[in-house]
């Protein structure tokens, strides 16, 4: 059973958009998830602008991939490195810590995750 930063039971982060590395909602892992998405955010406008010029649009849809594209408000499971980054620049989204995967601690304080609790 994966478990969440808070030492619980690890919780769906979204079912609509569907997310997750295993595209079943969580941000689960596992040794093939070389992006660590591992962090369950609730996406803003000024995030979604900060990533797109990281080169990584989460905005525009991509039928191919069944991804719908994200919108403020969203939540995602998105890869650690892309919200540390964020984090470091002052425009990393909130985070849902319910489902957020506990590897998160190993580079993230808990601290710093509360802190920034959606």
């Amino acid at each position: 059973m994966a478990l969440n930063v808070l030492g619980e039971k690890l919780v769906s982060c979204s079912q609509s958009p569907i997310t997750g590395f295993f595209r079943n909602g969580k941000c689960d892992t596992c040794s093939d998830d070389q992006g660590m998405h591992t962090i369950c955010v609730q996406m803003t406008n000024e995030f979604l602008e900060f990533s797109a010029g990281r080169g990584n649009d989460l905005s525009t849809p991509l039928p191919d991939y069944h991804f719908p594209g994200l919108v403020e408000g969203d939540f995602w499971c998105l890869c650690l490195p892309r919200w540390i980054e964020a984090h470091q620049a002052g425009l990393a989204p909130k985070v849902k810590l319910e489902a957020t995967h506990i590897s998160v601690t190993e580079f993230v304080d808990v601290e710093v995750l509360k802190a920034a609790k959606a």
